[in-house]
C-alpha cells in the first residue's frame, strides 16, 4: 500500500489544488520551499558587560599611615547649614549702609534655593520714607514675574484697603519677609525662612518705619517671634523689637487670605482704621 502524507495534496490541477489547501485550513503561504533552520547562522554571543564595579582605591604613598587624616585641598568654605549660610547673610546685610546696597547685595546672594526656581528677586515696592512698612511672607506668581511685590489680585486688594485710609504707594513702603517666589505658592521652609530672614531684619532699620503692618500669620509670627495665629494676633499692637527703641507693630489678615474669607474684610477694616489712627499720632509728634 502506498505511503499517504496528509499535507500533501494529490495530484490535480493548481486551482483544486488551492482549495483543497483551503479546506485544509491553509490560509496564509510564507514561502515556497521549505527552510532548514538548523543550517541558519546562529546569533553571536552578548558582549561582555564592562565591571562598573569602583576601582579600589591606590596603594598609600611612603610616608602616609592608615590612621593619618588626608590633606583637604585649600578653599572657600562650603555653607553646610542653614544656620551657617544665615550668618553669611547676616554679614553681607550687615555691611550695606543704603536700601539701594542692600538691594543689590540681596540681588547677588546666591545662598537660598529659592533663587533657583524664582524668576526674579522682588524686593520692595513704594516709598521707603512713608513711615509705613507693610510686610508679608513671599512673592506670588504674578509678583515673581514683574519683580515688584504686590501686584496680583491680593496686592489689587491692598491697593483698595491702602485707598480707604487716605493712602497708596507714594505714601506707603512694601517688602516680603522672603524675596524669593516657593515653587508653587507653597509655604517657606524653616530653613528658606532662617536664610532670609536678615535681609528683611536689615530692610527694616534701613527703611526706619513710624509703624510696621505684618500681612499675615507668617509674617507676624516670624518678626514678632509669637506662636499665635494670625486670628488671635491681629487688632492688636505689638512692638517690633528688631530695633532701638522698638516700632509699634499691627499684625492683620493677608489680602489674599481675605480673597479666600470675604466675611473677614470687616476686621481688616477694623485693623486699617487703627492703623490711620497711630500713623496720624506719629506725625504729629
Amino acid at each position: 500500500m502506498p505511503d499517504s502524507n496528509p499535507l500533501q495534496p494529490p495530484e490535480m490541477r493548481p486551482e483544486d489544488a488551492l482549495r483543497w489547501y483551503l479546506e485544509a485550513g491553509v490560509d496564509e503561504a510564507v514561502g515556497t520551499e521549505p527552510v532548514d533552520r538548523f543550517s541558519l547562522p546562529q546569533p553571536k554571543p552578548e558582549p561582555k558587560r564592562p565591571d562598573l564595579r569602583p576601582a579600589p582605591p591606590p596603594a598609600p604613598e611612603a610616608g602616609f599611615t592608615p590612621n593619618q587624616a588626608p590633606v583637604r585641598p585649600s578653599g572657600p568654605a562650603v555653607l553646610e547649614s542653614a544656620d551657617v549660610t544665615a550668618a553669611s547673610a547676616r554679614d553681607l546685610a550687615q555691611s550695606c549702609k543704603t536700601l539701594e546696597e542692600l538691594k543689590t547685595a540681596v540681588t547677588a546672594f546666591e545662598g537660598c534655593p529659592l533663587k533657583k526656581t524664582a524668576m526674579n528677586t522682588v524686593f520692595a515696592d513704594g516709598n521707603s520714607e512713608s513711615g509705613l512698612m507693610f510686610i508679608g511672607e513671599a512673592p506670588g506668581a504674578e509678583e515673581d514675574r514683574k519683580g515688584l511685590p504686590f501686584v496680583g489680585r491680593a496686592g489689587i486688594l491692598l491697593d483698595k484697603m491702602l485707598a480707604a485710609i487716605g493712602r497708596d504707594r507714594t505714601s506707603a513702603y512694601i517688602s516680603n519677609i522672603l524675596p524669593w517666589r516657593p515653587p508653587g505658592n507653597r509655604t517657606p521652609t524653616p530653613n528658606e525662612t532662617t536664610i532670609c530672614l536678615p535681609f528683611i531684619t536689615r530692610h527694616i532699620e534701613l527703611a526706619q518705619p513710624k509703624v510696621i503692618v505684618f500681612l499675615g500669620g507668617t509674617a507676624a509670627g516670624t518678626l514678632l517671634d509669637r506662636r499665635e495665629g494670625i486670628t488671635k494676633l491681629r487688632g492688636r499692637w505689638f512692638t517690633y523689637e528688631g530695633v532701638q527703641p522698638g516700632i509699634a507693630a499691627m499684625p492683620t489678615y493677608h489680602p489674599a487670605y481675605l480673597l479666600r474669607q470675604p466675611a473677614l474684610k470687616q476686621y481688616a477694616w477694623r485693623d486699617f482704621l487703627e492703623i490711620r489712627k497711630k500713623m496720624d499720632v506719629m506725625t504729629s509728634e
